[in-house]
């Protein structure tokens, strides 16, 4: 399953890096989101509670960072275990591009699923992976934007 989409943040480029690089403003901004532990300057476990349709889960999983390309760029990969309803794994690029005091997030994502959540079917996972994406960034935005104003 893929996943594109991109926001325009008002905020600059190195405040939106910052807060994508900040723990405690992705846990708020992550659905279900319960904790996020940040074991290195790249590498953070989290523990998410999901509902898919009828499953409803209890992720744990951890997520690595790329900062290779940073601050206009960098990737994140990751997997989680949701026990008896399955597994996840994926991955996103994401571009920030300056437009004067805003910022474009851009972002590709990947991700494949397993067990329980496979068996759903493929527009009920690409309909709730696009929601949650969607919830995600919008969240993202106004946390960003209400630090800026503050």
């Amino acid at each position: 399953m893929e996943l594109n989409d991109e926001i325009l943040i008002d905020a600059p480029k190195d405040r939106v890096y910052a807060a994508l690089n900040d723990p405690e403003i992705l846990r708020q901004c992550i659905p279900g989101c319960e904790e996020l532990i940040q074991h290195s300057d790249t590498e953070l476990e989290a523990l998410v509670v999901l509902k898919v349709g009828p499953v409803k889960a209890k992720f744990s999983g951890n997520v690595t960072l790329d900062k290779s390309g940073a601050p206009d760029a960098f990737s994140l990969t990751g997997s989680g275990n949701g026990g008896a309803a399955g597994h996840a794994k994926g991955g996103a690029d994401v571009t920030l591009t300056a437009q004067g005091d805003q910022t474009l997030l851009s972002y590709q994502a990947k991700a494949e699923i397993g067990g329980k959540l496979a068996q759903l079917g493929s527009r009920l996972i690409q309909s709730t992976a696009k929601k949650l994406a969607g919830k995600f960034f919008d969240k993202f935005a106004e946390v960003v934007n209400a630090q800026v104003s503050a």
